[in-house]
């Protein structure tokens, strides 16, 4: 089965009344026939047949045993960290995600959790930092938001020798674009709000496990800690899944014209994406990538905030915002904006420069959008 007909026929056709959609049930509770005795479901926190149905359904796109929905992305991380202990280590990438940054290093070190930063992108960086107290290995790939791709499966092959677990956030790829489970992950985070829900109307988070046994310790974190995924967000994250290979294969083919159009800008100093031949690390996305995704990066010649500001706010179509995966594009200024809690030191040691302006390339037509880049940058040429 090709991946189009699997993504859209893993969503179930309900049994009970042969509803093509999948049902909302929007309820808080469920009526048991006697104490403990009921349908499978008893309280909408523990269990609920709409969140269920999307749980299911990224497990199997992820090639996972089980899936679960948390209320956000960051949830869905915080649910991954709880499985570790006081005293455990985290080998993360450096150029991580600034509300990973934010909860790893002001949350989880007070606890006693200590985080090791390093550049994944070389395989032997990770087993150089691995010490007996290591316990999860954090990859993002492609990485927020300088599009460092990582190769999974060197990194999950070294995380074994040392028993560690490994984590891939897949968010920015979806599992239309890469499977981490299939190149040895043990979790798999997403940001459903992203790829997945597609459509910038909701907030919501998930995990896939490779083993079953796994898979029930994040049940009962999630179940414990509470923070789930409503019915109707549930919904609107399956709703979205069905177009989720469609857009992609879109996303891509705008982000690639839009790298190339950029290469060739004056007032561009680097630009970032895994598809143009020049990236570090394009074999290694060429070889465990569909496509090479909708996410552009690039930095100014200018390298400032003053000068990024001015970009920023003269486009058209690209809106200023935060977040991405959406069908309009969106664009920002990662170090005011998804990374200004990670320290500027920090920041640019992993590239994040002053300039560096992160593009969510979205469905409209592609020459729409060169277009609006272009007359941001005819409008900011004496600026940038």
């Amino acid at each position: 089965m090709k991946e189009n007909t699997k993504i859209i026929h893993s969503i179930p056709v309900d049994e009970l009344t042969g509803a093509i959609s999948v049902p909302i049930y929007q309820t808080s509770t469920f009526v048991q026939e006697a104490p403990g005795v009921n349908k499978g479901f008893d309280y909408s926190r523990t269990n609920n047949p709409t969140r269920q149905a999307l749980e299911n359904l990224i497990a199997i796109l992820e090639y996972g045993s089980n899936g679960y929905a948390f209320a956000s992305g960051l949830a869905a991380i915080d649910a991954v960290v709880k499985l570790l202990s006081s005293g455990d280590e985290i080998v993360a990438v450096d150029d991580i995600y600034g509300g990973a940054f934010r909860l790893f290093t002001h949350i989880y070190q007070r606890f006693g959790i200590k985080i090791k930063y390093v550049d994944t992108t070389n395989a032997a960086n990770v087993a150089e930092a691995i010490t007996s107290a290591t316990k999860l290995i954090w990859i993002e790939s492609p990485t927020n938001p300088t599009l460092k791709i990582t190769d999974i499966e060197a990194v999950c092959k070294i995380a074994k020798q040392h028993n560690c677990l490994v984590c891939v956030d897949n968010t920015f790829a979806s599992p239309a674009l890469q499977n981490p489970v299939r190149l040895g992950a043990d979790l798999v985070i997403h940001s459903a709000t992203k790829y997945l829900g597609g459509h910038s109307d909701l907030i919501g988070g998930l995990v896939v496990t490779r083993t079953a046994e796994l898979g029930e310790k994040i049940k009962f974190i999630q179940n414990a800690s509470g923070t789930i995924l409503g019915p109707f967000d549930s919904w609107l994250v399956i709703r979205g899944i069905e177009t989720l290979a469609l857009r992609t294969r879109q996303h891509s083919e705008n982000a690639a014209a839009i790298a190339t159009f950029l290469t060739s800008c004056p007032g561009v100093n680097k630009v970032f994406y895994p598809g143009l031949e020049n990236h570090h690390n394009h074999d290694i996305a060429k070889k465990q990538q569909k496509y090479f995704g909708g996410i552009v990066t690039f930095s100014l010649k200018e390298d400032s905030e003053e000068a990024a500001t001015k970009f920023v706010t003269s486009t058209k179509l690209f809106k200023l915002a935060e977040s991405l995966g959406g069908v309009k594009s969106l664009l920002c200024h990662p170090a005011t904006m998804t990374h200004k809690s990670t320290p500027a030191e920090i920041r640019h040691a992993s590239g994040v420069s002053d300039s560096l302006i992160r593009l969510s390339v979205g469905l409209e037509d592609k020459e729409d959008l060169i277009a609006d880049l272009e007359q941001a940058f005819s409008r900011n040429k004496e600026k940038i």
